[in-house]
């Protein structure tokens, strides 16, 4: 480890917890809500049919069980890399799937909001949960992974796994300029 990371470790971990339990809770309440709320599974299995996630069924239990799992690993800070990963795996389905088309601006439902939740992710995913966390407490420091490959980590298993989950069940309508 870096010599500013260990002068800064309190501060640090401190700000890692703040990070993580942010993203973990917000994502946890998404899964919850496409579970237990609104329409529910049914509900969210045909939004996810109406932009092309088919069978949306099957894309609404495992969006649910990913943002669910995702977020409680990460309040916990427990496999946090990984968890990470699945957050901006997450975010690119999003992107790919509803926001792209609508440019940049969050209040445009554009890209903007996802963005940064896969920048908070990376910054998660590349530096750890921190010293108040499952990960501390569970695995030997001899078995943590140098930030600049936790970050290639937590990148490629985020897109690439997004990328397979594109390419296994994406299908969008063809549009009007097709």
């Amino acid at each position: 480890m870096s010599h500013i990371y260990n002068i800064h470790s309190f501060s640090l971990s401190f700000l890692l917890l703040l990070l993580r339990v942010y993203l973990g809770a917000m994502i946890f309440v998404h899964g919850f809500q496409k579970a237990f709320r609104g329409g529910k599974i049914a509900g969210t299995a045909g939004y996810f049919e109406s932009i092309g996630m088919k069978p949306g069924k099957l894309n609404a239990r495992l969006a649910v069980a990913t943002e669910m799992g995702v977020g409680v690993l990460l309040v916990l800070g427990l496999l946090t890399t990984f968890a990470s990963a699945g957050l901006v795996a997450l975010m690119v389905v999003a992107i790919v799937t509803v926001h792209r088309k609508n440019g940049f601006f969050i209040y445009n439902s554009g890209v903007e909001y996802c963005l940064m939740i896969i920048v908070a992710s990376l910054v998660s995913g590349t530096f750890g949960a921190g010293r108040f966390s499952l990960d501390r407490l569970i695995f030997h420091p001899s078995w943590v992974v140098k930030p600049s490959h936790a970050l290639l980590i937590t990148a490629i298993l985020g897109v690439g796994g997004a990328a397979l989950q594109m390419l296994a069940v994406y299908r969008p309508a063809p549009s009007a300029a097709d």
